[in-house]
């Protein structure tokens, strides 16, 4: 209870400086983006549903069937006022009214245990919704703080990869409408995908009424916390707006997917104040690593979807022109370094954890100092360096597995019953009936 209270009031306090930092900024930040989502049109509707459905794995069946109802019928109340007035038109208030009343709820009607079990639900639900304000704000403060951006360095740096994000967006081009659109709603709908994984792992928690140790929830969030942190060390826009024509009159030309960038000797760039710097590393290949993983666990459908979700997430960022081939290297080993930092916590910060954790930790910088300073020689001797990445990649990869393996429950073999002692009497035969 004082963790939870602990990362609670720590919550609180960072959302409150993004608040203050937007502001600062002249635009809303993410306690005020929330509130007025009471009344107004929400951003996300199914994200708020998912949240909901996040916050009701504490409740019996029935309690989730009044819940969806109560969401559902005032989603329709809303669309009917939205509807007289011209406004826009946009669903998910009612699912966040429900979320704040079974908080008012665990308060006032709740106590105990119980009243502990439903306010971690709640929080686990607005947690999510959080997240996303949280990410939108953070994405303010980029473009507002960092005027310049080090695309032309990682540009560079990709030749040792091949440059595919230029292959994968004429393989987008090449696919048509329903390509485009089947990669745009995997892309958009991430966090959904997320809390469908987070709700097989949590569908006991009415039963047993607790939340297990370790879910998708948690390398969620983290993910989300830490990757706009990196985004203000190493501020890149993406292929598209430093080379693309989404880029306009701050683009070094019009290349993007057709022409690959000339080598030549990179330099940090100026740019828009309106296009977030949010590519190195990439979180949406980080949050679709974190997916997978926690998808091997579940049913085979889950495990599919999973592999689909990955995939088809790394050819939407490449393929969009969001993301640099060396962004998708750095994402997969932020989120495997991540995820087993979690996992260390809850194996009481076991040594191998926190070695690999470091290894990881080292593997990640030394890629981003790499991508910076020797960009030049990456692309001269993509021979070399091409390989390296992808080998330094799956170690990390590899290493993780090998500690996960180390934590799993060793199965003890079912010992045979012993026979019975000879000095102990033995049942006779008894002559059979007829």
């Amino acid at each position: 209870m004082i963790l939870w209270a602990a990362v609670s009031v720590v919550a609180l306090a960072f959302l409150i400086a993004l608040e203050i930092a937007a502001r600062h900024y002249g635009v809303r930040g993410p306690i005020s983006n929330q509130v007025r989502e009471v009344i107004f049109a929400p951003k996300s509707g199914p994200l708020l549903y998912a949240s909901m459905a996040l916050m009701m794995v504490v409740l019996t069946w029935r309690e989730r069937f009044i819940a969806f109802g109560f969401a559902v019928g005032i989603d329709v109340v809303f669309a009917l006022v939205r509807w007289i007035f011209d406004a826009k038109m946009m669903f998910g208030n009612g699912a966040l009214w429900v979320l704040l009343a079974y908080g008012v709820i665990a308060i006032t009607r709740r106590s105990g245990r119980e009243r502990v079990l439903l306010l971690k639900g709640v929080g686990l639900g607005l947690l999510l919704v959080a997240g996303r304000k949280t990410g939108d704000a953070w994405l303010l403060i980029t473009w507002k703080t960092r005027p310049t951006v080090l695309d032309q360095y990682v540009a560079t740096a990709d030749h040792a990869l091949g440059s595919p994000s230029w292959l994968v967006g004429r393989l987008v081009e090449a696919s048509g409408t329903v390509g485009y659109h089947v990669l745009d709603y995997v892309y958009a709908q991430l966090a959904v995908a997320a809390v469908v994984v987070a709700l097989y792992q949590l569908r006991h928690v009415a039963v047993d009424r607790r939340f297990p140790t370790h879910h998708l929830v948690r390398t969620f969030l983290v993910i989300g916390l830490l990757g706009p942190g990196i985004y203000m060390i190493y501020p890149v826009v993406g292929p598209i707006f430093a080379y693309g024509a989404d880029g306009g009159q701050y683009a070094v030309a019009n290349l993007w997917p057709d022409t690959l960038t000339p080598v030549g000797v990179p330099q940090s760039m100026p740019f828009d104040d309106i296009t977030p710097r949010n590519c190195m590393p990439s979180l949406h290949t980080a949050w679709a690593t974190a997916i997978f993983i926690h998808s091997r666990n579940s049913s085979r459908f889950l495990r599919h979807a999973g592999t689909f979700w990955l995939l088809a997430t790394l050819g939407a960022t490449l393929g969009f022109g969001y993301h640099y081939g060396a962004d998708i290297v750095a994402g997969v080993v932020f989120a495997v370094t991540i995820e087993a930092g979690l996992r260390t916590i809850d194996h009481d910060w076991d040594r191998s954890g926190i070695r690999f954790v470091a290894y990881g930790t080292a593997i990640f910088t030394a890629m981003l100092l790499s991508y910076r300073f020797l960009s030049v020689e990456m692309a001269d001797y993509a021979w070399a360096f091409g390989p390296l990445l992808i080998l330094a990649m799956v170690s990390v990869v590899y290493g993780y597995m090998r500690l996960t393996k180390r934590w799993e429950p060793k199965t003890v073999p079912v010992r045979k019953s012993e026979p019975e002692s000879e000095t102990e009497p033995q049942p006779q035969p008894q002559p059979e009936l007829i």
